[in-house]
């Protein structure tokens, strides 16, 4: 009997080996603390870029290197590191100028020099998860990536990785007057959407139903609370940093009756690069165009007061001054009861809650609506049952019915309503005693 020969299936693995890359931290002198915490974030952003860290090291100094950004020796050090640790990629915590990412190079021949900004840009790349969202990407990277044409060799000399993904892998060896037409158009298609966006809104706002803001520090839970507030899973939500990137407007229920309108928005962070906080404006319209913005921080994260800080700047720099807002302190279900005092001691208006279980959200609604109120009051209103008709349809475009009841010849509206309009339904009709 003849034996079967045949040849042996081996799998192979085919995906390209996860990227090495060693952290940089560099600051003044005067603030140790701040360096190393802010290489942790940038840690986190490294493995959501899906790279694995194999290196860190950091340098304090008395002012920063023109040409390199770090000291020669430092520059030695990680050339080093990287031979021993087996590294391809080295990431600054800093934005680097285009002659310091050249001469970087030129120092360190055989490493990807990437920086937080690019980073961060690559981040976003992969996560846009709508036409707008890709756009916005696409220019800021090419605004990012067009004053540094020639000191970023790693954009075609190395395959894949981060910091190549999105145009950078497509458009880098376009002449700069190809990548200039490139974001003019971009730009153009942008402003299509921004005013088809400023359509949606302008008609919005003719909807008499009140704006909420979900924003926040990333990664602190927004798309989490705002599935548990409206008990669908619509929004994406993910233990990872960005992970929402295009808005999510859903309604919501208010305690005293009818909805609001609540939209998920990106989240912040420190050092957020102005390329693309120009980029995501259209989105950040969202914002500025709120009734109310219910700002929610991680109570769990090491680092809250820096975050709370960065976000109430970046809020600052939105113009969102006078818009009312509800701050919530979300994982408050991590900490200790000690820790649970000195938060409320820290933030004397903190609302402690937990978007995974639920925990307080009641207090955030009510606090919610109570920051309505300032644009929406709460009346009622009676209408002859004569005057249902025609006039019931005015109400209805004018305000948000909470409650209607008949009363005798009468018909008594229980509203959310602006000031404004009050003041137009007034003076059609007397409202009740």
């Amino acid at each position: 009997m003849a034996r079967k020969t045949g040849v042996r299936n081996v799998s192979r693995e085919t995906r390209a080996p996860i990227e090495r890359a060693v952290l940089v931290g560099v600051g003044p002198k005067s603030q140790t603390d701040v360096i190393r915490a802010s290489l942790e974030e940038l840690k986190r952003l490294v493995e959501t870029a899906g790279a694995l860290v194999v290196g860190e090291t950091t340098q304090a100094l008395q002012r920063f290197n023109s040409s390199t950004l770090i000291g020669e020796g430092k520059v030695e050090e990680i050339v080093g590191m990287c031979a021993g640790l087996r590294a391809g990629t080295v990431i600054f915590d800093l934005e680097l100028s285009g002659a310091q990412q050249k001469n970087l190079e030129k120092a360190m021949p055989k490493v990807k020099i990437v920086d937080r900004t690019r980073l961060i840009l690559d981040i976003f790349a992969r996560r846009a998860r709508t036409n707008e969202g890709s756009l916005q990407v696409e220019l800021a990277q090419l605004s990012y990536m067009l004053p540094r044409l020639t000191g970023i060799r790693a954009f075609s000399q190395q395959a894949g990785g981060i910091g190549t993904r999105g145009p950078g892998e497509r458009k880098l060896e376009y002449e700069k007057r190809h990548i200039q037409y490139r974001i003019k158009h971009l730009r153009a298609e942008l402003e299509r959407v921004r005013s088809s966006r400023r359509l949606r809104r302008e008609r919005r706002a003719g909807v008499p139903v009140p704006q909420v803001a979900l924003v926040g520090y990333t990664n602190v839970g927004k798309s989490t609370l705002l599935n548990q507030l409206t008990g669908e899973y619509a929004a994406y939500a993910d233990d990872k940093l960005f992970a929402t990137l295009d808005p999510t407007a859903r309604r919501v229920r208010l305690p005293s009756g009818g909805w609001a309108v609540m939209t998920d928005t990106v989240g912040f962070i420190q050092r957020l690069p102005t390329s693309l906080i120009a980029a995501f404006r259209s989105t950040l319209e969202e914002v500025e165009a709120a009734d109310c913005l219910l700002v929610v921080h991680d109570a769990s994260s090491p680092e809250l007061d820096g975050q709370h800080a960065s976000v109430k700047l970046t809020l600052e720099e939105l113009a969102t001054g006078g818009i009312p807002r509800v701050e919530a302190f979300n994982k408050a279900d991590r900490l200790s009861a000690a820790e649970r005092d000195d938060l409320v001691r820290r933030y004397p208006d903190a609302i402690l809650m937990s978007a995974a279980s639920g925990d307080g959200l009641p207090g955030v609604l009510a606090r919610v609506e109570d920051a309505l109120s300032k644009k929406w009051l709460l009346r009622e209103i009676d209408a002859p049952a004569t005057l249902a008709g025609s006039w019931t349809s005015r109400l209805y475009e004018s305000a948000q019915i909470l409650e209607r009841k008949v009363i005798g010849e009468k018909i008594r509206f229980r509203l959310r309503v602006t000031a404004e309009n009050w003041s137009r339904l007034q003076s059609l009709l007397t409202p009740a005693a």
